[in-house]
Formats: structure tokens, C-alpha cells, sequence
């Protein structure tokens, strides 16, 4: 597979790690389409292995949604903001903190922007807890989901 062929599968990842953070975007779905394109183009065992692990990573992280209770975050301006710096953590965690950095990072960017936004600490916990209750916790688990296929893609493309 030459080179822009793996860039464009890269930004077709980037673009499914940033469509996990939209409503209505199945960023999700664009990240395995990605690593299923290039299983296609690239048919290597490790090229394979990567797209069942993402494949089996999916289905658990759907069913982990399913099981989580059915609330949305509320759709204005500040929860599109709140969840860019929520994505923004988490992807500062998972490079930090390999891998499991991603959970506090995007809790620490909930935080921090909610922080920002009310001023005072107890405000700052509180409404984090409420995010997390109506609906962050799903986001969370798709968004996590993602990093790690991300991260299996790139490391079979650099090491690989």
C-alpha cells in the first residue's frame, strides 16, 4: 500500500475519532471502515489480525453501550464545546499515559472546561458527574474504543 494510500486511511481514522465526539456522525463505524479499507489493500496477517481485533473491540464496546443507560447530552454550544476539550483530554491522556491515560484525560477535560465555566470546584465535580450520568460514559467507551483501533492501526503500519 503506498503512502497516500495510508494517509488517506489515517485521516479517514482522524475523521472517525472526531465524528465519535459529534451526535449523528458514525465515528465509530468511519474508524473500522478505515482499517477494513486497508485490510482490503494492504492483505497482510498483521493487516487481518488488526481488522478482527477491531471487529471483536466494536462489537464489545456496542455492547457496553447498549448496556449503559439510554441518555443524550444535551445538543447546544457548550456540550459541543465540552466535548471537544473531553476529546482533547482523552487524546493528551492516551499519548501521555499510554492507553489508559485516555479515561482520566477525558475526565480532566470535562473537568477543566466545566471548571472554566463555573468557577468553583464543587460546581466543576458536580456537573462532571452529571455529564458522565447522561451520557459521557457511552461517548467514553466509543471514543476509547477508537483510540485503541487507531493506535493497533498505527502501530501495524510503523512496525509493521
Amino acid at each position: 500500500m503506498g503512502v497516500w494510500d495510508l494517509l488517506l486511511v489515517g485521516l479517514v481514522i482522524l475523521l472517525g475519532l472526531c465524528g465519535v465526539l459529534v451526535p449523528a456522525v458514525p465515528g465509530s463505524l468511519l474508524v473500522w471502515a478505515a482499517v477494513l479499507w486497508w485490510a482490503l489493500k494492504d492483505p497482510q496477517p498483521v493487516a487481518w489480525w488488526v481488522l478482527v481485533s477491531a471487529t471483536i473491540l466494536m462489537l464489545v464496546s456496542q455492547a457496553v453501550r447498549w448496556a449503559l443507560p439510554p441518555r443524550r447530552l444535551r445538543a447546544n454550544r457548550t456540550g459541543r464545546r465540552m466535548l471537544a476539550c473531553a476529546g482533547a483530554g482523552s487524546t493528551v491522556g492516551f499519548v501521555v499515559l499510554p492507553v489508559l491515560g485516555a479515561i482520566p484525560g477525558f475526565l480532566a477535560g470535562v473537568y477543566l472546561f466545566e471548571r472554566v465555566r463555573l468557577g468553583r470546584r464543587a460546581e466543576a465535580v458536580s456537573a462532571l458527574r452529571t455529564v458522565m450520568r447522561s451520557g459521557g460514559s457511552g461517548i467514553l467507551a466509543e471514543l476509547f474504543t477508537c483510540q485503541l483501533i487507531a493506535a493497533a492501526w498505527l502501530g501495524a503500519v510503523l512496525w509493521g
